[in-house]
Formats: C-alpha cells, sequence, structure tokens
C-alpha cells in the first residue's frame, strides 16, 4: 500500500461543509482526515485522477450538520440526504469516473452518528460507495466486505496527547470502571446493576470534580465500553491509550481494523445479556491470560494514535489500510 496507493481529492465544492470538518472533541477524526488529505503533505495524494486507485468525496456530515441544523430545529435528515447527493450527481456529471465503476472505487469518512442515512433515500445510488463511517451499525446497512470502521477520537480542543497515563500491572487496583452518562438503552442496564454498587467494579454515571477520568483508567484492569444511541464509543480508543483491556458491551457493532487485528487477543466481548455476571467473567480471566491482553494493548497503541502529518502504522495509515484492503476486491 506504501509504494502504490494513489487517491484522488475531489476539488468541487466550498467550506466549510466540503474540504473542512471538526478537528477537535468525538467527531475530530472526520476533520483531521479530510485536513490530511488536503494539506498536499501525504505521499497516497494523486497527481493526476487518472492514476488513482480510489476517490475521496471530501463532504463533512459533521459540518453539514453544524451548518445548516444548529441550533437544531428538525431531525429530518431530508437536508442531509440532498446535500451530499447534490455533491455526488456533481463529481458524477463532470468525470467518468462514479459512473464507470457504479461509485465502487469511491469513498466517504464521517464520525458523525447521521452518517449511515445519507444513503437512506437512494440505496441503489450508494450500493457500492466504500462507507468509512465511526457508525458501523451492521443492522443498519453496514457491510464490513464494503464498508470500513473509523475509530471514534475524542480529542482535545489543546490536541492529541501521546503521553499514556498507565499504571504498571501489578498496581492497577481497580478491575473494571466506567463513568458516562445513562445514553441508550446498554448503558442503562449497565448502570442498574452496578453504579455504585461495587468496589472493583467500579461504574459511575457522572465522576465528582476531584476525580481524573483518564487516570481512572489507568488504575483500572479491564475498562467497560458500552455503547451509547449509537454503537461507536470513544472508549474504546482512551481504554487502549490507557493500557487497559477494553470490554466491548455492544450489539451489531463490527470493530475498526478487523482485517488485521484479532480483538479477541486485546479484548473481552460481553453480551448486552450478561451485563449482570461482569464481575464473574472478569474475575475468571486469569493473571497470565490478562497479562498477555494487557501486552498485546500496548502494542497496538500506535494503531490508534493520530499524528499531522501521518505517519506509517498511526491511525489514518491504518483507515487507509482498511480502504485499500476494499479496493483490491473491485474489478473495474
Amino acid at each position: 500500500m506504501m509504494k502504490r496507493l494513489k487517491i484522488w481529492v475531489y476539488m468541487e465544492g466550498e467550506r466549510p461543509m466540503v474540504h473542512s470538518g471538526p478537528m477537535k472533541n468525538i467527531y475530530a477524526i472526520e476533520g483531521q482526515f479530510i485536513d490530511e488529505m488536503e494539506s498536499g503533505e501525504s505521499p497516497f495524494i494523486a497527481r493526476h485522477a487518472d492514476e488513482a486507485h480510489v476517490f475521496f468525496l471530501p463532504v463533512s456530515v459533521a459540518h453539514i450538520v453544524e451548518y445548516i441544523y444548529l441550533p437544531i430545529t428538525s431531525y429530518d435528515r431530508d437536508k442531509l440526504i440532498r446535500v451530499f447527493k447534490d455533491y455526488v450527481k456533481v463529481v458524477a456529471d463532470k468525470y467518468p469516473f462514479w459512473n464507470r465503476s457504479s461509485g465502487s472505487d469511491h469513498f466517504m469518512l464521517s464520525c458523525h452518528d447521521w452518517a449511515p442515512e445519507i444513503s437512506q433515500h437512494d440505496p441503489e445510488l450508494y450500493k457500492n460507495l466504500i462507507k468509512v463511517i465511526c457508525n458501523a451499525n451492521t443492522s443498519e446497512g453496514f457491510l464490513p466486505t464494503r464498508d470500513v470502521t473509523l475509530p471514534e477520537l475524542n480529542i482535545p480542543p489543546g490536541g492529541f496527547d501521546h503521553v499514556h497515563h498507565c499504571l504498571p500491572s501489578h498496581k492497577r487496583r481497580i478491575l473494571a470502571f466506567f463513568a458516562g452518562g445513562a445514553h441508550g438503552y446498554i448503558r442503562k442496564i449497565l448502570l442498574h446493576h452496578w453504579k455504585n454498587k461495587d468496589d472493583e467494579v467500579q461504574v459511575h454515571e457522572y465522576l465528582s470534580k476531584d476525580e481524573d477520568y483518564r487516570k481512572l483508567m489507568g488504575q483500572s484492569k479491564f475498562c467497560l465500553c458500552p455503547s451509547g444511541y449509537e454503537v461507536a464509543s470513544p472508549r474504546i480508543v482512551e481504554s487502549i491509550y490507557a493500557g487497559c483491556i477494553p470490554v466491548i458491551i455492544s450489539d451489531h457493532y463490527n470493530l475498526p481494523f478487523s482485517d488485521v487485528l484479532d480483538w479477541s487477543q486485546i479484548s473481552v466481548q460481553i453480551p448486552v445479556e450478561k451485563i449482570p455476571e461482569i464481575k464473574t467473567i472478569l474475575k475468571g480471566v486469569s493473571n497470565d491470560k490478562y497479562l498477555r491482553m494487557q501486552k498485546r494493548v500496548r502494542r497496538v497503541q500506535r494503531h490508534f494514535e493520530i499524528n499531522r502529518p501521518s505517519k506509517p502504522f498511526d491511525v489514518l495509515h491504518m483507515v487507509l489500510h482498511s480502504v485499500w484492503l476494499r479496493r483490491l476486491d473491485i474489478r473495474l
């Protein structure tokens, strides 16, 4: 991939809804990726469209929502669908590439919860488009053989911190940790069974002002990562940063980079119906197995770090590798 992959970024459209995206907070990877592709520093950018293997639609769903919907007066997705479809129509009318492949060598990228809905009214038009999205819900049209799971990164306003606040394994006194709002049915079940009920399985809806979320993750052996209103959660990546084994509690979520990462070796996956058994399940992980898993978690940290410009094996390269693998399956 490093030597061969070339990407053409369509130049049509105007900011802020095209060619830019959020650079911080939970949708940040959307803006960071678009900016990486637009910066001119990426070695993957094609000089001419004819030499490209894949074509990037640099439309920001997060910015469409911000600039068209906010303040929210309507949750009707028609405006979003129309803006995105209009952009596809522009590039399809101007260039031969979309029609040549029926969009199968094109990709879009978004971390916004609404991203899967761009194809709601015209699934035939987008049936081949590679959707690189955080909301990778297989029950809502996400196809792992065609689409790519985008990791959700919560980047603070000050920028990404590569310093990981991790205690050594033998000093981690908390068996499992979670703190977060009761968003979605899975979290409500988790809070019902475990909120403030156990010293080893520490589940909180909100932390007090004198408690440090990242520090507590770094003191925990396992970090609970339940889905919220949508399947994705930044806690999976935050757990990996903290050297804390992610405990994934979700329905229909396709995990990031599953083509190359064996998540059974770096996480524990617990079905929603077994939430009451969390402590028993985690206590059943032997110390030797835990140490092996934590060592692997530390090893994969570099695959979830963001660098600007991007570096080999970091999160932006991993996303491009996932796109590249799907492009290899396409015969034009």
